[in-house]
This record gives C-alpha cells, structure tokens and sequence, in this order.
C-alpha cells in the first residue's frame, strides 16, 4: 500500500518565510502542495518554493565522508573523517585559536548554526565565527543597531500593506521575494503610492507609481538630499525628534550641504522626480521604507541604511503599522543566524563578546575561557588565511567559492590552508577545494526552526531520512567536540528541540518562546522576553531599543564606491538574484527551476551596446582588474546608461571573477559586491 504523507513546513530560500506543505510517497519526498492556512503565504508560492523539493533527491547528494589524497577524494568511514577534523581543530587550536575559523549556514535551522557557534567557542576556544550576513545584510544589523539599537526589521510583513507610500530602495521584491511583492501589490491596490529608486527598471520598478532612476552607491547622497529638501520645506516630525530621538541639530547641519542640484549631478537623477518623491514620502501619514541588497553590498552599506533609519526617524516613520524601515533578508535563516550568535562580536541574542560581564556569563554557562575580544569576520578569515595567517576553516554550508567577491583571491586563500572542511548536501565549488568532506542532513531531512526577516521563527520539520550516510549537522558536531575531549554532556541533546530549550536560556529575546506557543501556526515573533510577553511583529512603539529608549540620528557623508569607472574600466558593475535561483547548489539543482534559466548574462544598455558594438545575445569578455569571464549580452533599456549587472548564480560566468575584495565597509566589514569597474570586449573572431 502507497503512504502518502504531507509535512507542514518552511521554504528554504528567501527570508520571507513562506509555509508549505511537503509531499511524501512511501517515505521519500515527492512534491510541494500549498499551506494555504499558513499566516505568510496563505498557500501561495513563487517559483522556487513550487519546486524547492527538487533538489532533495538528486542524484549526486552527498552520501558518505570524503578525504582528499594526493589531489583525489576517497571515500571514508564517519570515525576516519571525524578523527581526522577533530584532530586537527584540536592541534590548533590548543595552540592558538586564533588560527581556526568557522562560516556558520544560513539555510540551516537556527539549532544548527546555534551548534556551529558553540563548537567554535567551547571546543576550539575562538570568536572567529560568522556567516553569510556579513556579505548581504551585515550593514543591516550595524546600521540600525546604531540608529534604533537593534540590526532588524522593524515591523512585520504585513504592515506595508497599512502604508500609505512605500519607498523601495535597492530592493527587487517581486524577484527576490515574490511573496513580499504581493504584499506591495496589495498595498497598492489598499491605496498607497508605491516608490522604487533603483539604476535597474526591475520588475518591481514597474509596478511603480513612481520610478527614480540613479546611478549605483549614491544611496547616501540621494537620502541626504531628501532630507535637506524635508527640512527646508518644514515638514518634519518636530515631536517626533524632540521626544524619541538624539542627534537631530547634527543631521540639520550636515544635511544642509547636499542642495537638490549637487545630489542630482552625483546621484545622475532627475530633479523633479527627487522632489516629488521626498514629498509624497514625507507628507504620507503613514511612509515605510523597503530596502534589500542593493544598499547594503557596498563599502559603506552601514551608512546607507544609517542614512534610511535617519529619513524615517526625521518624519517619525517608526514605531506605527504602516510605517518602519523594512530590511528584506536573503536567505531562509540568515535572521537566524544572526540571533544565534554565528557572528564575531556577538553571542547569541545579540550579547556583545566585548563586553566583559557578558562574556564572563557565557564563560561560566559553557565553562571555557573565551577573551571578551570579538573575532574575525569571515572576510577577515580568508584575508588572513590568504596571508598564512589561518591554518583550519570549518565551513558549513557556505559556498565563498561562488559568493565571495574577488574568486581569484578566495581560491588563493584555500590553498593556502593547511586544512578546509566542508559540511554540506553537494559538492559545491568550495566543497571541490576541501580536505574533508562532511556530508549532512538537509531540508526536509531534519527537525528545527529558521526565522524570517520579520522575525517570525518558524518550525520546520522532518519529511524523510537523510540519504546515505548523512548526519544531522549537529550530531557531526557533536562527535566531533566529543572527540576533541569536550565532555559529551555538554554537546549531546536527543532532539532539535533540546537545543532550542538551551537557545531560550542564553538568548534572553527569545526566552518566551515555549514549544506550546511555538507550534501555534502563527507562529510568534522576537523580542520575546517571557511567557506573557506577546511577541507581536511590530518593534520600537513607544521607545528605541537603546539603553536610553531614544533613536540616535546618525549623520552621513557620501563616500560613493571604491573604486569607480575610468578611462580603461568605463562601465560599473552591478549584481543580483533573478526570479528562478537562489544560490547555485540549491535551485540549480531543481531541473524546473534550472530549464527556465541555465546560465547567466550581462545586461547592457541599449546606447552602451550600440557604442561597443555588441548586440544581444553576443558572447563578450567582461574584465575587471581582478579577473575576466565570457558571457552572453542581455541588451535592455531596462538598465541605466553607464551600469551594468550580472546574476550572481552562475559558476561558468561567475560576477565574482570580477568584483572587488579590497574594499571593506569599516563599520561592519562587508564587501562591495553592488559596485565596481569593468569593461565589456568583443571576443575575436
């Protein structure tokens, strides 16, 4: 007899936290069929959640541990691979920590990535742990832990469709959050003005009211000149300011040199479409601002959206539905990550490493020794590894291989290592590059939670048994700590839940998050302090998350890119995520998802391809002064002239051969991935 089987469950791309229902025959998963109940999504699905099962049963899952020799892997046996890593961590860490570093997995349930941090600091004794929100929404959670004193979302989803006039910067939702994109379409159609500032008419562009065009990382010139134009026409939210907020008479005087002229040459925009947005956004009654990757990969993302918390605050657009400053998060449990401490300066919860008296209370909870001295990032950790600095990387679940920017440089610092591990489902690009293989249970294959960018935690659970060999994540790690001689109790829990008990005792925003109110279908949302506390989704109603309740103004200058189009390299580069992938070892993996897009393009603008003499669908070579790929031409007017963007998914034509690793955000470490010069060649022949 067939058994057919539906798993309630949460999608494992983007932040937005869209329910589904797994679809099981005789224990294997066969499908995807629509939650419809489910408070987010209410059964609807983009693309990639429709066919996110696909990849769960594909052919080349990894199935069993592998140990490279002499340039070859091998299959090996759990206790050989595992002596093998924990050997290693042990030797060098017990001789300096300093010189192992872990990249904890967004896409992983938070009990995994809380695992993660804790084998990073109990067993090896470092602080050089982190993840992929250093190279997505890290200014994120610096720019608005400086302004609102905590680094997330403000409200919740469905707030926008409160607003009155929605202000999308930097942000492609109806791509890269379709779901959220509904609930703009939604809004529109309740009566607000929607706003998108964007160098690409994307998609989302087009379902504008108004569309302002302007040129890529002068995020922080435009925001200024909005504000000096609200200021000197009176219509700021003097009561606001004066009750909730400090810093103000700082940001009048800066924002007083950016008069509209100036910011329309440097930000390469219309004039009168500036104006006219500044006005409908802050003469709205209720104004929110959506913002996504598009602001935060640059080498000043933290001022940028500094810079968005300083609008918001100036017309006191916070603290009410319908208002707020809405980060849209990109991946499934990159949130998550966050909160569970996969960060070098936090502990889970966001308790700071640099405080002593914190990391003195997580030194008696795990009984070790940490230094309360924040660690290295994970850009830091290539760098240093580049540099022979870094003996042992631990990555789980990453792939910097295709994402980090400068490929030449991330590829140069592996093999400068004396071992890389690589926890994961696939052999991805820097899976190849690896020692030691670990293969894990994936999605659908394990029991846990992921929280969205709304910071809704979720449940997900178990459809079927990982394939092979494959282990739940932090049972690898818990033999792993075992065998590095961290006594069994204080790794070994017999469920994911276990875990999350232990999360709710060192995270004191997540403390009132019992298993009762957690099965709910709904769902609840951090801060959640206790049991009583409501948890709803909107924050900062009647104060700031700061010690002393107030927003802090914190003023910007521009700063712009790096580095910036020349005679030799004329053209700046942008990147992105299309409607059909997510990261490559996941949708292109999913045979549907892959069939609609199977590589990638750059698109160019209709005047540049003219004057290059390319036409569309050429093959061209694009040059950076780090590296070159050849790709198909993608002529649109669709793209600002000057600029032009390539997706990020394809590891044949990969936009990181060509981005920029020299150039680090100084508050928050990130990367510039939104920007930097290149130039497009005819091939010859």
């Amino acid at each position: 007899m067939v058994e057919i089987k539906y798993t309630p469950t949460i999608c494992p791309f983007c932040g937005t936290g869209c329910g589904l229902n797994l679809v099981s025959k005789d224990g294997k998963v066969v499908g995807v069929e629509p939650w419809k109940r489910h408070p987010v999504n209410e059964g609807k699905l983009c693309p990639k959640g429709n066919f996110s099962f696909e990849f769960i049963n594909r052919e080349d899952r990894l199935k069993t541990p592998l140990i490279k020799e002499n340039g070859e892997f091998r299959e090996a046996s759990w206790d050989e691979a595992l002596d093998l890593v924990a050997n290693k961590l042990k030797e060098v860490s017990d001789e300096d920590p300093n010189k192992v570093g872990f990249y904890a997995c967004a896409r992983s349930p938070n009990e995994n990535i809380y695992i993660t941090q804790k084998l990073a600091r109990v067993a090896c004794g470092t602080q050089n742990v982190d993840h992929c929100a250093r190279i997505c929404h890290g200014p994120t959670v610096a720019g608005l832990a400086s302004t609102f004193g905590s680094g997330a979302m403000t409200n919740g989803f469905d707030s926008i469709e409160d607003a009155d006039v929605i202000f999308v910067i930097g942000s492609n939702s109806m791509e890269a959050h379709p779901l959220f994109g509904r609930k703009l379409i939604r809004a529109k159609k309740n009566g607000a003005k929607l706003i998108v500032a964007d160098p690409r008419y994307t998609p989302t562009a087009k379902l504008a009211d108004i569309y302002l065009e302007f040129k890529t990382g002068t995020d922080v010139a435009l925001l200024n000149g909005m504000m000096k134009l609200i200021i000197d026409a009176g219509l700021q939210d003097d009561e606001f300011i004066q009750n909730r907020t400090k810093g103000y008479e700082e940001l009048k005087e800066l924002v007083s040199r950016y008069d509209i002229d100036s910011v329309c040459e440097i930000a390469e925009c219309d004039k009168d479409t500036l104006i006219e947005v500044t006005m409908d956004y802050a003469k709205a009654a209720k104004a929110a601002s959506v913002h996504g990757l598009g602001i935060t990969e640059h080498s000043h993302g933290a001022d940028n959206v500094m810079s968005v918390a300083n609008l918001a605050m100036l017309t006191g657009n916070i603290g009410r539905e319908g208002t707020g400053v809405n980060p849209l998060r990109g991946q499934n449990n990159v949130q998550g990550a966050c909160d569970m401490g996969a960060l070098p300066s936090d502990y889970p919860g966001y308790r700071k490493v640099a405080d002593e008296e914190t990391t003195k209370w997580f030194n008696d909870y795990y009984g070790v020794n940490l230094p309360a001295k924040p660690g290295l990032t994970l850009i830091e950790m290539m760098n240093a590894a580049h540099d022979g600095d870094m003996k042992v990387l631990y990555i789980h679940g990453e792939d910097p291989v295709l994402t980090d920017a400068d490929i030449t440089h991330t590829k140069e610092a592996i093999d400068n290592l004396e071992m890389l591990v690589v926890q994961e489902l696939f052999m991805t690009d820097t899976a190849a590059m690896a020692d030691v293989v670990l293969p894990a249970a994936g999605w659908g294959e394990q029991d846990g939670t992921f929280t969205s960018g709304e910071r809704r935690v979720q449940n997900v659970r178990k459809a079927q048994e990982p394939p092979g060999e494959a282990m739940l994540d932090w049972k690898i790690m818990e033999e792993i700590a075992v065998r590095m001689g961290v006594p069994r109790e204080k790794f070994h829990y017999e469920t994911a839940r276990d875990i999350f008990e232990e999360i709710r005792e060192v995270a004191p925003n997540m403390a009132g998050m019992d298993k009762e109110r957690m099965d709910k279908p709904e769902s609840i949302h951090w801060p959640c302090f206790s049991e009583d506390d409501p948890c709803g989704p909107l924050m900062h109603k009647e104060k700031f998350a700061h010690p002393d309740g107030l927003g802090a103004f914190m003023p910007q200058e521009h700063l712009g890119p790096v580095e910036t189009p020349d005679a030799e390299y004329p053209l700046l580069l942008t990147t992105t995520r299309t409607l059909f992938h997510y990261h490559a070892a996941m949708t292109r993996r999913c045979k549907t998802l892959d069939n609609e897009v199977k590589s990638g393009w750059i698109e160019i603008n209709t005047n540049d391809a003219e004057k290059l003499g390319v036409i569309d669908k050429e093959t061209v070579k694009a040059k950076s002064r780090r590296g070159e790929i050849e790709i198909p031409v993608r002529v649109t007017e669709d793209i600002k002239e000057g600029i032009v963007n390539i997706p990020m998914h394809f590891t044949e034509c990969a936009a990181n051969m060509l981005t920029n690793s020299n150039s680090l955000d100084p508050k928050c470490k990130m990367v510039e991935l939104k920007a930097c010069a290149i130039k497009v060649e005819k091939l010859s022949g």
